[in-house]
């Protein structure tokens, strides 16, 4: 398939929209992506133009870098709802991602949105869920699920958001309770605490919105997460 991948995270911001805290969670988050695919690393600031976006990397092996904090408290300090802090991984085409995240108030919903072109993203779905698990751990979202780009025409409930490959809830899930998932996989926190489930639609190869059988599964899962009131509206995150 040629569609990007995207990881979509909602979550209530409690860093109060600091730059710094802002970009400490994404460092913490794209450790992970390294394991997700190797094209995921190397993370630059966005910029107006090519030249800009090449001039200042996120992160060095610490934290995020100091030069990269300035630039973005410079260019945010008019911005306070929302406070948007985008990287990309400094490669185009086929290999090309990039990183969002939209900070607004505690009483809002919150995004980072990952986007993945295919090359630079992995087949392996226990990676994927590798990386929907430390945002788990990062963010505490209500809802984070990975999809290709095009399957939102394709999933049974607009108001809602999609199942796609996988889906983390903060609920502790049961086969008996979604036994058409291919696989649940706990999520836990630091200190071993359970925060939720990763329900894997697809584990023999990359979720896509252009295989018959892939919609199937997925859209049974929504129905049956729906059916239990698990799948939270867009209204209520």
């Amino acid at each position: 398939m040629s569609r990007p991948f995207e990881l979509t995270i909602h979550f209530r911001s409690h860093n109060h929209l600091d730059v710094t805290a802002m970009l400490r969670e994404l460092k913490v988050f794209t450790d992970t992506l390294a394991g997700v695919s190797p094209k995921l690393t190397g993370w630059l600031l966005k910029g107006n133009t090519k030249a800009e976006a090449l001039l200042y990397e996120a992160f060095d092996s610490e934290g995020p870098r100091t030069a990269a904090i300035a630039v973005l408290k410079e260019a945010l300090k008019n911005e306070t709802d929302p406070r948007i802090v985008s990287i990309w991984n400094g490669l185009e085409g086929a290999e090309g991602a990039s990183l969002q995240y939209v900070g607004r108030p505690p009483t809002e919903t919150s995004l980072v949105t990952l986007r993945a072109k295919p090359q630079a993203f992995s087949q392996d779905w226990k990676a994927v869920a590798e990386a929907v698990h430390a945002a788990a751990r990062v963010w505490s979202p209500a809802v984070a699920s990975v999809e290709s780009a095009g399957y939102f025409d394709h999933k049974t409930f607009k108001d809602r958001p999609g199942v796609g490959w996988m889906i983390y809830l903060p609920l502790i899930l049961s086969v008996p309770q979604v036994p058409e998932a291919r696989a649940l996989v706990p999520v836990r926190d630091q200190d071993d605490r359970p925060l939720g489930t990763i329900v894997v639609s697809v584990v023999d190869g990359a979720f896509s919105e252009t295989d018959p059988e892939h919609l199937r599964i997925a859209q049974a899962i929504e129905t049956r997460l729906v059916d239990q009131d698990f799948l939270p509206r867009y209204e209520s995150l």
